[in-house]
């Protein structure tokens, strides 16, 4: 690990892998291992924390989002619908449909998504080319009743999360002529309520990506553009940031053997951008925030 000293916390990188769109870390604790997804390269990627062994998988489609399932294996989300995933030694991965859909529009595909605390499983759209600015993507949610939408109008569907206790659902739109975080109320029956804004992140460096939940309800959520994870209050009040020798952090997740580190997966800019370190794009960090997190709930169908 190449560990890097920003003042606020240590920052390593947890491998040699460098993605061209690294997305949805997830923390295996029955595995003791991390998955993450390369949307672009269209590959599911494992880290071994005892071994430090990392796998990859190539998949047939793009794949933006995994949660862990149940009964073992993954299920994610892609670009033609959601599927459940079955990582084999030697590269080998089965890939069984669960649910096949038809977006409003060509060119669209499923971007972030994780399952709430009572499985199931949350999901947005969008629109990949995102200069069109399209309002196209949805929140979905999945389970024993099918794919149902919940939130339209979104450009770029982010930040999705949930309070330790599961009666909040965090939601962002990550587009730059957005650029802000909601929350609703969730009740035990996955329905939504009382939207209002959690964040104007307009008011802070970065644009609203990937986020994660520690035990505090404290809500961590990446700044991308402006290298920086930003953890905000459960009153919506910014904590502390964490910098990082990268300018696109993605997503961030709470794991490791005592779920005390938070991954954050990255994304080359176009550019090399000014003050960061070009050779450390695309690869995924690791680092100590001095807060535990919650283990992911798997998706129960």
């Amino acid at each position: 690990m190449n560990t890097q000293d920003l003042g606020q916390a240590a920052v390593q990188t947890l491998c040699d892998v460098r993605n061209r769109v690294g997305e949805s870390p997830l923390w295996s604790p029955a595995e003791q291992a991390l998955y993450w997804v390369d949307i672009e390269a269209r590959r599911l990627h494992r880290h071994d924390w005892q071994t430090r062994e990392a796998q990859h998988w190539e998949l047939p489609e793009r794949i933006g989002c995994i949660a862990l399932h149940a009964s073992g294996g993954l299920v994610a989300g892609m670009e033609t619908g959601i599927y459940r995933l079955r990582p084999q030694r030697r590269g080998q991965i089965e890939v069984v449909p669960l649910h096949q859909i038809t977006f409003s529009q060509p060119g669209m595909r499923f971007n972030d998504g994780r399952c709430d605390r009572a499985g199931r499983l949350w999901l947005s759209s969008m629109v990949m080319d995102m200069s069109q600015a399209s309002p196209a993507g949805v929140l979905y949610r999945y389970d024993r009743r099918g794919l149902v939408p919940m939130v339209d109008g979104l450009i770029t569907g982010n930040g999705l999360a949930f309070s330790p206790d599961g009666r909040t659902l965090y939601l962002s739109d990550s587009h730059p002529s957005v650029r802000r975080v909601w929350a609703f109320d969730l009740d035990a029956e996955g329905n939504l309520s009382n939207r209002r804004e959690f964040i104007d992140m307009n008011q802070h460096p970065g644009r609203p990506d990937g986020a994660a939940v520690d035990v505090h309800g404290g809500y961590w959520i990446c700044g991308n553009d402006a290298g920086q994870v930003h953890r905000f209050t459960p009153q919506g009040e910014l904590a502390r940031s964490i910098g990082l020798p990268v300018s696109k952090p993605a997503m961030c997740s709470f794991g490791g053997p005592d779920m005390r580190h938070l991954f954050i997966t990255s994304i080359p800019p176009a550019q090399p951008a000014d003050g960061f370190d070009a050779a450390l794009d695309g690869a995924v960090f690791v680092t100590e925030p001095g807060l535990r997190g919650l283990p992911e709930t798997p998706f129960r169908a």
